[in-house]
């Protein structure tokens, strides 16, 4: 796998991070899943794949909803035991910081309210909003309501 042939390499996995897709049907799939199983299936690929000298995993939020990113990222966190909520029996086994990838969860709403003509401090306030969001999410402390002004485009 990556992480053999990085070894292999003598790559110092402490200066590197992961920025994979949350375990999520595609978008042609009839089938989804709920978000427990997405934290479920995620989770598991990463607990038997990822050594924990990976410092951290920064998800790509391709696909996904502003709300729905955000709600992953604090479901996951929270089920790896991040934060005041999470599942802190369970910290051990996720031992790498949770985060973004810079994308849509970020996005979506600053460019739409910048291209509407609301004007930057409107897209200044959003992107506050939305970086407070997904900070709180990051930590697992994230309740809502969410900022996004895109409903469940993405």
């Amino acid at each position: 796998g990556v992480y053999f042939a990085l070894a292999k390499a003598k790559v110092h996995l402490e200066g590197t991070l992961l920025k994979p897709q949350m375990a999520m049907a595609g978008l042609n799939c009839p089938m989804k899943h709920t978000r427990s199983e997405l934290v479920r299936l995620t989770l598991a690929f990463l607990r038997r794949r990822v050594p924990p000298a990976v410092p951290g995993i920064v998800f790509l939020s391709g696909g996904q909803s502003e709300e729905d990113a955000t709600l992953n990222l604090n479901s996951i966190a929270r089920a790896a035991g991040v934060g005041k909520n999470g599942d802190q029996s369970q910290r051990h086994l996720y031992p790498w910081s949770l985060s973004f990838s810079f994308g849509r969860s970020l996005q979506a709403s600053v460019l739409h309210a910048w291209a509407s003509g609301e004007g930057s401090s409107k897209a200044i306030e959003i992107a506050g909003l939305l970086a407070r969001a997904n900070a709180l999410a990051q930590q697992g402390n994230y309740t809502g309501p969410h900022p996004s002004i895109m409903g469940q485009k993405s």
